[in-house]
């Protein structure tokens, strides 16, 4: 691999890696598409690398996070059993699906996000707080308005339903499960953006190590490019750690949109 395909890897993984740690996604959604359509790395190889890099982006985000308070631990390894499950289950049908198809699949799942990101943007927000009650409940600290916000979690089962499926789609697709958690947790269980996001972080790595182990049986990992990627990813979380706190949620969703349909048309056609 030449060096300007490895100085590539690398810028590719500090921007997946920002919006990643920013948005709870891992960063995988616009890593895959990178790998495969600007260096030119073959499908099932370019999901291995994004799953290295999830748990490179997780490590970096959820230190930080736990120790910020933002992060529902319980929760979190609630649903993990789910996920984790789903992201085995993902690993093991993907080599059974040609390149072509997995491009495909990938595609929809994208422009499908995108549609729902836009629908969420257009909707007046709501409050997504609860009175807390059970054991996952919990507070944490807003910087934004200078107090402790006490939340509930709601609809636990539906939760993990929506766990199972984003742990499957992570497996299969390397893009960590966050696209779909997030929403989930924020919108279905009550639990407020910022800790939704945190969680995700934290939660994502595990999922991707359980199915990057398969991936690395089966030959899928280069060490030479997996390294690259991970060093800008991991670099680009911390820098999305930062920009959490300054950058405003509406401008970040919009781009966010713009990417996921312009990348969604380009690996659909491919």
């Amino acid at each position: 691999m030449s060096s300007l395909s490895l100085l590539l890897l690398f810028c590719g993984g500090l921007v997946t890696g920002t919006v990643g740690a920013l948005l709870g996604i891992g960063g995988g959604l616009f890593l895959v598409p990178f790998l495969v359509l600007v260096v030119g790395v073959p499908m099932h190889q370019a999901v291995a690398t994004s799953l290295i890099a999830v748990i490179a982006t997780s490590s970096a985000a959820a230190a930080v996070n736990v120790e910020r308070g933002l992060v529902n631990v319980r929760l979190g390894m609630v649903l993990e059993i789910a996920t984790v499950f789903g992201a085995i289950v993902g690993a093991l049908v993907a080599h059974g699906i040609d390149e072509r198809r997995l491009s495909k699949i990938f595609a929809v799942i994208m422009l499908a996000v995108a549609l729902l990101m836009w629908y969420r943007l257009r909707r007046p927000e709501r409050a997504a707080g609860i009175q807390p009650r059970g054991r996952l409940s919990g507070t944490y600290f807003d910087d934004a308005v200078n107090a402790v916000v006490p939340y509930g979690v709601r609809r636990i089962r539906e939760t993990l339903g929506i766990s199972l499926f984003a742990g499957t789609i992570s497996g299969l697709l390397g893009v960590g499960g966050g696209i779909f958690k997030v929403p989930a947790m924020h919108l279905i269980s009550g639990v407020p953006m910022k800790v939704a996001t945190a969680t995700s972080n934290f939660m994502i790595g595990v999922t991707a190590a359980a199915s990057a182990f398969l991936y690395f049986a089966h030959g899928n990992i280069n060490p030479v490019l997996s390294s690259s990627a991970v060093l800008g990813v991991f670099l680009g979380s911390m820098a999305g750690i930062v920009l959490a706190k300054r950058i405003q949620g509406r401008t970040m969703t919009i781009l966010f949109i713009i990417v996921l349909i312009v990348v969604s048309i380009q690996m659909f056609t491919r």
